[in-house]
């Protein structure tokens, strides 16, 4: 399958709740619309930043549909697949495919300690039965679970359709991995959006960050892409406090970053589901500085 349309800079969508807790389509129908405005090249959904460990799987259907019928085709869909089983791997990369999704992008299952040849033995059935090109997500620093770029290369080998990679980690081994895989995979990086010109240097394809600033990293893929990297390090230096501040860890993103995408869009009071990181009152200041040089999205 084809994956060679796949590239830029995608969103990863947060979700939204109510006070109790239920997930909110509206503000997915928010990301999308802006993801759209401010041209970005596709939409990501299901991922650490949509808190998909704390959706069950009738939820994680609900806002994979939703986030779909937003989009309408307008902008290429990636679905991240976390399914614990193969079976149910399987089962939701066909729901995605249905619903419209262009490529998946594969969660190890969510048990550490076994050899690496049994998770290429999962991935590896997951991938020979998808409708749809696949990426894995390795994220060791995660996920508790990574693969080697030995074993990237012989899962690439034995299942072509596993053609991407959602990697999270620094350009210089994002660079070794390109380049130990001989260029097999069309790799997005994450973390945010950090390093973003050098992961561009080093061989990605574009980068799947939470929304907050996504903007300002399209003008900065856009740049680089048009061979101006004064320009897109400048557009850099603008949102790199920020994604400093965001990727202290997970949790730090996802209680702040949410509340910033909130505000730039316009939506109102945000609602953690728990068990979650609270804000506190230095770390809010410290989001309305990163605000006051953000416009609405």
């Amino acid at each position: 399958m084809d994956a060679s349309r796949f590239h830029g800079i995608y969103p990863i969508l947060y979700a939204f709740f109510d006070r109790d807790g239920r997930p909110q389509r509206a503000p997915l129908a928010a990301q999308v619309e802006a993801a759209v405005k401010h041209r970005a090249h596709g939409v990501a959904v299901l991922g650490l930043a949509t808190e998909t460990n704390k959706l069950d799987v009738r939820e994680r259907l609900q806002i994979m549909a939703w986030t779909a019928e937003a989009l309408n085709k307008r902008l290429p869909l990636a679905v991240t697949v976390a399914e614990p089983s193969i079976a149910g791997q399987i089962a939701f990369v066909r729901a995605a495919r249905d619903a419209g999704a262009d490529w998946v992008i594969l969660q190890p299952p969510p048990i550490a300690g076994f050899g690496e040849a049994e998770y290429l033995r999962f991935f590896g059935a997951v991938a020979d039965a998808a409708p749809l090109p696949v990426a894995i997500q390795n994220a060791a620093q995660f996920l508790g679970i990574g693969l080697s770029n030995a074993g990237l290369t012989a899962l690439h080998r034995n299942h072509p359709n596993v053609s991407l990679i959602k990697g999270e980690a620094p350009a210089h081994v994002i660079a070794r991995l390109i380049d130990d895989t001989g260029g097999a995979f069309r790799v997005f990086n994450g973390r945010g959006g950090l390093e973003l010109p050098d992961c561009l240097r080093a061989g990605c394809v574009g980068m799947i960050p939470a929304p907050e600033c996504f903007d300002v990293q399209v003008a900065c893929y856009e740049a680089m892409r048009a061979g101006r990297e004064d320009e897109a390090e400048a557009r850099y230096r603008e949102m790199l406090p920020l994604v400093t501040f965001m990727m202290s860890s997970i949790d730090t993103f996802v209680c702040y970053g949410k509340r910033i995408v909130a505000r730039r869009l316009g939506l109102g009071e945000v609602h953690d589901r728990a068990p979650a990181q609270r804000p506190t009152p230095f770390g809010l200041a410290t989001m309305e500085r990163f605000l006051a040089t953000l416009g609405p999205l």
